[in-house]
């Protein structure tokens, strides 16, 4: 599991940088504003997640996250085109890393000793909010809070994992469970088409 756990981490760290460069491609940002937006994608939930309960923030110590951002980066550039044609491939990384990042912010924030309804916010801010520093970045409203199902997939996977863990369930099938949880809630928001009721207002409210 560690080893998988590894791959799909790079593997979502990497299409979360591409999801940021394509979308500051689109608004028309210059190279290194491309990668602080791909970057923000990349690290910026687990980063919260890291400070909010205090530790140093994971890519700290580790280069590789900024590394893949760059490669990431380049391959925008390089392919940018080709790119276009392969959405549905990165959508696919996307909802993967999605789900590992909440399942790694669960698993982080239980291993500090926080109780889980604090691991279940701290899994859905290490999944959603570097989508919402890329939005904010690029003067978008944050797509988690204007359609399909993306923060309560996670907020759903973590309380499935929160109740295979008071069953005693192995941790490794506890891990295989909540993801595919938060995987197929995401698949299938995005298939049909589901996402929360609107908030309305009345038409006529005084100020």
């Amino acid at each position: 599991m560690n080893t998988l756990q590894m791959i799909l981490e790079f593997l979502g760290t990497f299409a979360f940088a591409i999801s940021g460069i394509k979308w500051a491609a689109y608004k028309k940002f210059d190279w290194f504003g491309g990668y602080v937006v791909g970057l923000a994608t990349a690290i910026g939930g687990g980063t919260i997640r890291d400070v909010m309960i205090g530790v140093t923030p994971f890519w700290m110590t580790n280069s590789i996250y900024l590394i893949f951002t760059f490669a990431a980066l380049l391959m925008a550039i390089v392919f940018h085109k080709a790119l276009d044609k392969f959405s549905i491939t990165w959508f696919l990384f996307d909802t993967l890393g999605l789900a590992f990042f909440t399942i790694a912010g669960l698993q982080k924030t239980i291993f500090a000793g926080f109780p889980f309804w604090v691991a279940i916010i701290m899994g859905c801010i290490t999944g959603a909010a570097g989508g919402v520093m890329r939005d904010v970045l690029i003067n978008e409203i944050p797509l988690i809070f204007r359609k399909e199902i993306y923060a309560m997939a996670c907020i759903i996977g973590g309380v499935v994992y929160n109740v295979c863990y008071l069953l005693n369930i192995n941790n490794e099938v506890t891990v295989i469970i909540s993801f595919f949880t938060i995987v197929i809630i995401r698949l299938a928001a995005v298939k049909y088409h589901i996402s929360l009721p609107h908030l309305h207002e009345e038409e006529n409210i005084e100020e």
